[in-house]
């Protein structure tokens, strides 16, 4: 018995199917960047350990819940190398600054394009600015879906990024808007270094069937898509309280958005 099947007859997953809730649920993934550069983002990739073959039948690489929690994660890899890190200007403030100066791999307009610092106002505390970056990752899903945004936790970075990622979950049937990466920076005297292709952050899936595989798939962005993603995206910028817009964009969205790619 594979360990999916041994999952599903767990989780009652023949009950749920027969009650419209799939075993299977494809997630289209795309990256929506304006102008060039299409080529820094790298695709989801399964989360994989390169552990030694375990030594007992008891050992934590045979057991069977561990290893359905780590399949369940996709690891998204950052897009680029930078580090980061404040100082205070003549005036006596703090301003970000790329700390590789003139040996920087990014141009300012590249990182202009990249992230900003949200305004103090915006802060969860006056001591930890928060930096928000662009990651144009948009998922979607024709079945109920959640998308679930979080730090790499199950990597080991030899130095610690110096603050929290803030996590994000929400509805990728209803709200296929890109994501964001946020950043909140505690010890503002250490650097945030950033490396290509190193995990970034993960994302995971809730589906109505808990035992259910998601099944991820790059996405054409159909003429469908693209106009249902510009009817969501930055609305923020003009009301609050975002999810109580669900009930009017799932009654103006397509029956269909999943398309794969080829």
């Amino acid at each position: 018995m594979s360990w999916d099947d041994y999952f599903a007859e767990d989780a009652g997953a023949d009950e749920a199917e027969a009650r419209g809730k799939p075993r299977t649920v494809t997630v289209g993934w795309t990256v929506r960047w304006p102008g060039n550069g299409d080529a820094i983002w790298a695709p989801p990739k399964t989360f994989s350990r390169s552990d030694a073959k375990a030594a007992s039948a008891k050992s934590i690489q045979a057991c069977p819940a561990a290893i359905d929690f780590d399949r369940r994660h996709f690891v998204v890899p950052c897009p680029v190398d930078l580090t980061l890190k404040f100082e205070k200007n003549a005036q006596g403030k703090i301003q970000l600054v790329d700390a590789d100066g003139e040996q920087s791999a990014m141009r300012p307009q590249g990182r202009a394009n990249l992230f900003i610092v949200q305004p103090p106002n915006e802060w969860r505390d006056p001591n930890r600015p928060i930096v928000q970056f662009t990651a144009p990752y948009v998922f979607v899903a024709d079945q109920p879906c959640y998308v679930v945004q979080t730090a790499p936790y199950l990597h080991w970075f030899p130095t610690p990024r110096p603050g929290v990622q803030m996590g994000g979950r929400f509805p990728i049937h209803i709200w296929p808007r890109p994501l964001a990466w946020a950043f909140e920076w505690y010890d503002i005297s250490q650097p945030l270094v950033l490396k290509r292709g190193e995990p970034w952050f993960y994302v995971s899936f809730e589906t109505e069937n808990p035992s259910a595989r998601v099944r991820l798939v790059e996405q054409e962005m159909t003429e469908e898509l693209e106009s249902y993603v510009n009817s969501i995206t930055d609305v923020s910028n003009y009301v609050n309280k975002t999810y109580g817009l669900f009930s009017e964009a799932q009654r103006m969205r397509p029956a269909k958005l999943v398309k794969p790619k080829g």
